[in-house]
């Protein structure tokens, strides 16, 4: 699984065989979300405080996110992304 960032204890991935929407995982302990890239709907759950870090590492991100994905669709090496601090 290509991983992408980690912070907090988050890891976030965007993998290879995937489907539309552009989207992304975060797992943190035994939560799991899925985040569209463009709308920013969340599917899963999340402790709150750890769902807050990922949709500010989100918001910060989006375009970066964006660009991985494309680059997965062409099977090509992702980039990583820097974490929350």
């Amino acid at each position: 699984m290509p991983e992408i960032s980690r912070f907090l204890g988050i890891i976030i991935y965007i993998y290879y065989k995937e489907h539309s929407p552009a989207h992304f995982h975060a797992e943190y302990g035994s939560y799991t979300v899925i985040m569209e890239i463009e709308s920013g709907v969340v599917q899963g759950k999340f402790p709150r405080r750890a769902l807050s870090a990922v949709l500010e590492w989100y918001t910060l991100h989006k375009d970066e996110l964006l660009k991985n994905w494309e680059l997965a669709l062409k099977k090509k090496p992702l980039n990583k992304i820097e974490p929350l601090e």
